[in-house]
């Protein structure tokens, strides 16, 4: 099958790379040259275990490259994975998918045969058919559902996993108007179609699974970090009853791992566009509000239980972890970037260390007058004290290091560093 790709970024490189490896020819397009370039070269714009493999297996084969749109006039299916950020005011900004639909509708005219395209960006209920679908008809002259068709497959990768999330899915979501559409989706996911779950629904309801999957999971967090709160009050293992409760099969094990919040692109913008679009309605979602100030209170948290064993002016304060979860290079809404403005307001001197180079990068364009060290030893070295932020395995090894400071303070916001005499630890919620 013949798949194209609009967008080269964390969704649209992955979900290329992926769809070569099932044996479909795959062209992705891209404004940026440097990005074209790249992947036609097999290198990964993006961090990502595994990308690099398949991009090099595949790159300038099954699957290559192109700054222009009318190579994707022997498409069968067109895939629409473009960034949808956040407004100011937490709705979702839809310019960079609409502007991909306008540039694809003017195209559509020239195609072999009547194409599928395919929303996998993240939007709302209602903006397939009230902003993608009128672009592609209002561009092309066509008409949606006699001359192409229109559906709505959301993702559901997760940084640090995405190739593995992509191959081995809890399911697979096709939000289709049209027959064409459903047989298009099932011949593009047909190596899974077997083994996983599929929800065949219409594209209002597939726009809203995602929303609703992402609410889900960041309440639960959310809330387990609510009660390791209450638990740390109680001087009680928030770990013990977590693993306690999670033997019920009705909550589960998984996300009940309490600590200093969620971050990243999905759940943040994600929950704020779903408050945003319900206020509009005159609907006012209180439990999804109080799970976003829950989790804005956790970098809060860790930076008053700091502030109860050391006045940090003047001091060497180091931060262990600046992505937003191990595994990747992404800042977005990094819980340390919280910390690292609170840690600057009281005055600190501020060393910060991250195993992936590219969140270091990312971090000094924000933070261009913090020290950022290539190692744990040397950012530990003569700090006063040390929060750790994010969970990289690697810091779970760490242990004489602690040694090397001038104090002997450790908030863990991960609970991942080992208690043990000679530190002052604090963990965030036990």
């Amino acid at each position: 099958m013949k798949i194209g790709i609009v967008g080269s970024g964390y969704v649209g490189t992955t979900v290329a790379a992926c769809l070569a490896d099932f044996g479909h020819d795959v062209i992705n397009v891209d404004v940026d040259e440097s990005v074209v370039r790249r992947l036609n070269e097999g290198e990964s714009p993006i961090s990502e275990p595994g990308l690099d493999d398949l991009l090099d297996r595949h790159a300038g084969e099954s699957l290559w490259a192109t700054t222009d749109y009318e190579d994707l006039a022997t498409a069968d299916v067109v895939i629409l994975a473009l960034p949808t950020p956040a407004n100011d005011d937490g709705s979702i900004d839809t310019a960079y998918v609409e502007a991909g639909a306008e540039s694809l509708g003017a195209v559509l005219p020239d195609f072999e045969s009547p194409p599928t395209v395919v929303v996998k960006s993240t939007v709302l209920p209602g903006t397939t058919e009230d902003v993608i679908r009128p672009a592609l008809e209002r561009e092309s002259g066509l008409r949606a559902g006699e001359d192409f068709s229109v559906a709505v497959n959301p993702e559901f990768l997760r940084e640090g996993s995405a190739v593995e999330d992509f191959r081995n899915p809890d399911k697979l979501v096709f939000g289709t108007a049209d027959d064409r559409a459903l047989d298009a989706l099932e011949a593009v996911y047909a190596p899974l179609i077997e083994d996983v779950p599929v929800v065949r629904t219409g594209p209002r309801e597939a726009a809203m699974i995602k929303y609703a999957n992402n609410a889900f999971l960041a309440t639960k967090v959310s809330l387990v970090n609510e009660l390791g709160n209450i638990c740390k009050e109680y001087g009680v293992d928030a770990y013990e009853v977590a693993d306690a409760i999670g033997l019920d099969d009705r909550i589960g094990e998984r996300f009940l791992r309490s600590g200093v919040g969620w971050g990243g692109s999905c759940f943040p913008k994600d929950l704020a566009a779903l408050v945003a679009a319900a206020r509009e309605t005159g609907y006012e979602p209180a439990l999804l509000q109080a799970a976003i100030d829950v989790n804005d209170r956790q970098p809060r948290r860790m930076l008053d239980l700091l502030d109860d064993h050391v006045d940090v002016e003047g001091e060497r304060v180091a931060v262990l972890g600046l992505a937003f979860k191990p595994g990747t290079d992404d800042v977005r809404n990094s819980r340390a970037i919280p910390i690292i403005e609170g840690l600057q307001e009281r005055g600190a001197e501020v060393i910060a260390y991250d195993p992936n180079r590219g969140a270091v990068d990312e971090m000094r364009e924000r933070f261009p007058d913090v020290e950022y060290l290539a190692s744990a030893s040397p950012t530990l070295s003569g700090a006063r004290a040390a929060l750790v932020v994010t969970d990289w395995p690697a810091f779970a090894d760490l242990d004489l290091e602690f040694d090397l400071m001038s104090g002997d303070v450790v908030i863990d916001g991960r609970r991942i560093i080992e208690r043990r005499d000679g530190i002052t630890y604090e963990g965030l919620t036990w």
